[in-house]
């Protein structure tokens, strides 16, 4: 919906207040940044839980009331989910929530001038443009070519993705929804793993595989595989814990939980493996970011785990793929930052 390198039509002497928010299925962020010419300050900024909220309507409103902004200008939110329409009139149905949102009533609902919804990946790539060398870890430096397409993924909630393509002076970006295409197992053990999705209902797409539930998933199809060598005591205490793939998580980087790090590391090996088949498919010779919110929680994981081992395994073009930057963003609000800049150009 939003697209060029810098904000236009403002004069230097003229601040813009700029509500941003990244919305998913977990968590929502929102921030306020005043745009003074070249410079910008952040005003206010939240983390709300989403589910506790039936729309984002009234997470709007008690954001400004409680950070004392009355007014703002403009408005964009990155959103987990297709968004449809055009620049006029965007709508959006929350993938893991039951949200349908609307540009034109959430302007009208909450007098904002202008609003804008885009996908949280189109946000995350806009974000790209924002991040610093600290804000990432390289995990493969490839050969870079200016200019070249990127390749935006990530593991979260859900899964997502976006292609940035350069034009003339800046990259657009291109969201996609690879979440939702169907996962291709690739020796026998994932085979086995597909069909066990296909036995607990549903169609075994990527979402339920490289996301949260993703890496339960893994966790429960491994422990069926190990159930006389996995205790009930110690799957019900996994289970007890309110997020259970924090819990999968940390006893796997723990180290004292043998089956939750072959969980994980299963689960990084198909995420490296679905991200070299994405980059064979988009050819992002200006570089692989490896975005959401499992990766930096991981990294330590994924730089000594299976990641670039999967992602390198393409046969005959594991030399193309080899020739591609990939390197993980750190910094988790990708997503904010990008809604910030887009919504700084409406």
């Amino acid at each position: 919906m939003v697209s060029g390198p810098s904000r236009g039509g403002e004069d230097a002497g003229t601040a813009m207040k700029v509500l941003a928010g990244d919305i998913g299925g977990t968590k929502t962020w929102l921030q306020v940044t005043e745009f003074s010419g070249a410079t910008s300050r952040t005003l206010a900024e939240q983390r709300f839980v989403s589910a506790a909220y039936p729309d984002l309507l009234p997470m709007v409103r008690e954001f400004l009331l409680s950070a004392g902004i009355p007014v703002v200008d403009a408005a964009c939110f990155g959103v987990a989910g297709p968004v449809q329409g055009d620049v006029a009139r965007q709508t959006v149905r929350v993938t893991n929530l039951p949200w349908q949102l609307d540009s034109t009533a959430l302007a009208q609902a909450s007098g904002i001038p202008k609003v804008s919804l885009i996908n949280d990946f189109q946000a995350a790539g806009y974000g790209i443009e924002a991040l610093t060398a600290a804000d990432v870890a390289v995990l493969h430096p490839g050969d870079p070519q200016q200019h070249a397409p990127r390749l935006v993924v990530g593991a979260g909630t859900g899964f997502g993705t976006a292609q940035l393509i350069w034009q003339q002076d800046h990259y657009a970006v291109f969201p996609a929804e690879a979440g939702h295409a169907e996962f291709a197992p690739s020796d026998a053990l994932q085979a086995e793993f597909s069909q066990y999705l296909m036995q607990q209902g549903g169609r075994g797409f990527y979402d339920r595989v490289l996301s949260g539930n993703g890496l339960v998933n893994c966790y429960e199809f491994l422990a069926t595989r190990q159930s006389g060598n996995v205790s009930a005591t110690q799957q019900q205490a996994i289970h007890d814990e309110e997020d259970v793939a924090a819990s999968i998580t940390r006893r796997a980087l723990a180290e004292d939980d043998p089956l939750a790090s072959a969980a994980l590391d299963f689960f990084i090996t198909l995420y490296g493996a679905w991200t070299g088949s994405l980059a064979l498919i988009t050819q992002p010779r200006g570089g692989v970011y490896v975005a959401g919110g499992i990766a930096p929680r991981i990294i330590e994981r994924i730089r000594t785990g299976g990641f670039m081992q999967a992602f390198l395994d393409k046969g005959v073009m594991t030399p193309v793929v080899a020739a591609m930057p990939v390197q993980v963003v750190l910094n988790t609000k990708v997503g904010l930052m990008g809604a910030t800049l887009a919504g700084s150009r409406l």
